[in-house]
């Protein structure tokens, strides 16, 4: 069954260029031109994928992921912005986005983002990670100790790479071509910032596990006696 995406972009000439590359890789896409058509759309449909102008009329893309995170919808979402400052990638990063992307960008970067965005959770290993008092659920996108608290996709393929590398530091090169394969614009500082993010949600958690950053790279490191599964 072909992955069903939406697609909110204003700008009619981009948006419909859009369509027809996704379309011809197989994509089922549905087109809105504005915020509220992209809720009443998310509202009525369930969507394997999500690509979000940032920039729309009624309400712009931040508006609309902050609503559907706030209503506890999780579906993956990959942000289009105009804007190439780093305050507005963090805002979107921060309001819940699972990846952005600037503009102008070439179609094959965008496929391979909507790629990545869009696998599936059987990908995943089913299993349960556990490293010292932390559970990593690829079912759920999950990661708990005290509490519990949801992963945007980059933020579960880069705890599951630590998890599952845990016996080692892994350096930002290693990260970035495991979790940010092919993802010309990630640097240094994109994983940095993913890596704070981990660390404010460790914190919230509850947990005692934390990544600490050593001159060869990224470790997890836990305070409690530590197990992986």
């Amino acid at each position: 069954m072909a992955a069903k995406l939406l697609l909110a972009e204003d700008t009619r000439d981009l948006n419909r260029a859009l369509v027809t590359v996704l379309e011809h890789e197989g994509y089922e896409v549905v087109p809105v031109y504005d915020g509220e058509e992209a809720l009443e759309q998310i509202s009525a449909t369930n969507f394997d994928g999500i690509v979000l102008d940032i920039m729309m009329p009624k309400k712009d893309g931040l508006e609309v992921l902050a609503t559907i995170r706030s209503d506890g919808d999780y579906t993956p979402v990959l942000l289009l912005t105009a804007k190439a400052e780093i305050d507005d990638r963090v805002t979107g990063l921060d309001a819940g986005a699972d990846d952005y992307l600037t503009k102008p960008f070439a179609m094959k970067e965008l496929l391979a983002r909507v790629r990545s965005m869009t696998r599936r959770k059987v990908e995943y290993s089913n299993q349960r990670l556990v490293f010292g008092d932390i559970v990593l659920d690829a079912q759920e996108f999950e990661l708990s100790a005290g509490n519990a608290v949801r992963l945007s996709v980059k933020e579960f393929e880069l705890m599951q790479t630590l998890v599952l590398n845990s016996e080692r530091s892994l350096t930002s090169e290693y990260l970035l071509g495991r979790v940010w394969k092919g993802e010309d614009d990630a640097q240094d500082d994109t994983v940095r910032l993913y890596v704070s993010y981990l660390k404010g949600k460790l914190k919230w958690i509850g947990s005692h596990v934390t990544i600490t950053e050593l001159a060869d790279g990224f470790r997890l490191r836990s305070r409690a006696p530590e197990a992986l599964t």
